[in-house]
């Protein structure tokens, strides 16, 4: 006894499988970024989603087969075949889910699924319990499950890949693969189809029937899996699009963190932590190089008098703007940082000659000396420098600093607005 297929069923069968594919891998990607409690809910729902999805284009395809007899379908029977079909999904997301994919996994993996796809489709073949029996020719009935394991292997892979992909730049890949994955679920299944062998005068002793058309119970079973698998993709794009948020937001809160961490509040420049790294960096490329670097104390004079007639206000104001003319004083490369009060540090990487940090000197000493106008006030300050010159003067950072310090309370001590040069000869003020 033959029977005959539906065009229009084999074609929604296809678009079935097809989009349920194309959900598994959005699913897969899911359940791969969740850890503990919700892992597990994202796990059972998406073999649901996933399930059904499979066992649907294997119910639409089985009643686009036509045999010249009533049909009808055992309930139980056909409900196993669907708890089948979600463990066997269930499967699949969960190894598809896992931190490494070795290939012994990847084909152990790929046996299950591949039998377990294999099962169902037969479980829902033996829900029609024809009497006789279905029989099935032992070669196609082999490359049905072949190709089911086969399937199995390249759909883990793929989703295995594409999991940690972006929507937006894995979304054409996804849908190429949905095709191919769509494709061999279906080849599996009418391959299977091809092998049934059933006997002349054979009938079907289903003892439950729908009352239903064939037509209207496709269409229904159809429509409620693309209302399944839509709401899947729905709720997996909204906990991407609030995953995201989350990140942007965590990402700039860790970033504000670091600011606090590394630059100076008021003005934006580094701090002593910051400028560490900074020396250590610039000391580096000095020692590649066989070059120097130069260490500049600028401490403020006559600061504290416009702070205290002024108010913190004008003083926070006016520290501010020497923040900025101190980084028009020097170059890209090098690093203007504030260590506390009315002290800030510069760091001239990769000097040729010490008369290189004289010349900047100079030309910070000189931009102090300018007035600044603050709010309708014109406050008149200058400036002390210390210059400590690696590795001449130290090759390590606590020793640059604490020489740059001495040279600096000694251009204080001379006058004020002018810059000294460490010499060991210089003494710890008093």
């Amino acid at each position: 006894m033959t029977g005959t297929y539906n065009p229009e069923f084999v074609a929604l069968s296809l678009i079935v499988a097809i989009f349920a594919s194309y959900t598994a891998l959005e699913l897969a990607g899911r359940v791969s970024q969740k850890q503990g409690r919700s892992s597990g809910i994202w796990l059972l729902g998406g073999a649901f989603a996933m399930g059904t999805g499979i066992w649907s284009m294997h119910f639409i395809g089985m009643l686009a087969f036509h045999l010249p007899i009533p049909v009808a379908y055992d309930t139980a029977i056909t409900t196993l075949s669907l708890l089948i079909a979600i463990l066997v999904s269930g499967l699949a997301l969960y190894v598809a889910s896992r931190e490494t994919m070795s290939g012994p996994r990847l084909a152990a993996s790929a046996l299950l699924m591949g039998g377990g796809i294999a099962a169902m489709h037969y479980t829902g073949m033996a829900a029609m319990r024809m009497f006789p029996a279905i029989s099935y020719q032992p070669f196609t009935f082999i490359a049905s499950i072949i190709i089911a394991v086969l399937a199995s292997f390249v759909a883990l892979w793929i989703a295995f890949q594409l999991r940690h992909q972006s929507f937006g730049v894995a979304m054409l890949l996804k849908v190429g693969s949905a095709v191919v994955m769509g494709g061999a679920i279906s080849g599996m299944h009418y391959t299977g189809m091809a092998a049934a062998h059933f006997a002349p005068g054979s009938y079907c002793r289903a003892a439950v029937s729908t009352g239903m058309s064939t037509t209207a119970l496709a269409l229904i079973i159809g429509i409620a899996t693309f209302f399944i698998l839509t709401i899947a993709l729905g709720v997996s794009a909204l906990d991407a699009h609030f995953a995201k948020k989350l990140a942007t937001a965590l990402q700039a809160t860790n970033e504000q963190l670091s600011t606090l961490a590394l630059y100076d509040s008021l003005t934006g420049l580094p701090n002593r932590m910051l400028l560490d790294d900074r020396m250590g960096e610039a000391a580096s490329r000095a020692e590649r190089s066989k070059a120097h670097f130069a260490l500049l104390f600028v401490d403020l004079d006559r600061f504290k008098p416009v702070n205290d007639s002024f108010g913190h206000r004008i003083g926070d104001l006016l520290l501010k703007s020497v923040a900025e003319r101190l980084i028009g004083c020097v170059r890209a490369s090098d690093t203007v940082a504030r260590t506390g009060g009315d002290e800030f540090v510069v760091v001239l990487s990769g000097i040729g000659d010490p008369k290189d940090a004289a010349m900047v000197s100079s030309k910070i000493l000189d931009e102090l000396s300018r007035p600044f106008f603050i709010e309708d006030c014109e406050l008149d300050i200058s400036g002390s420098i210390g210059i400590s010159i690696y590795p001449n003067d130290g090759r390590d950072i606590n020793t640059l600093k604490i020489n740059a310090d001495l040279a600096m309370y000694q251009a204080k001590r001379s006058g004020r607005n002018n810059y000294r040069f460490f010499s060991p000869d210089m003494a710890i003020p008093s």
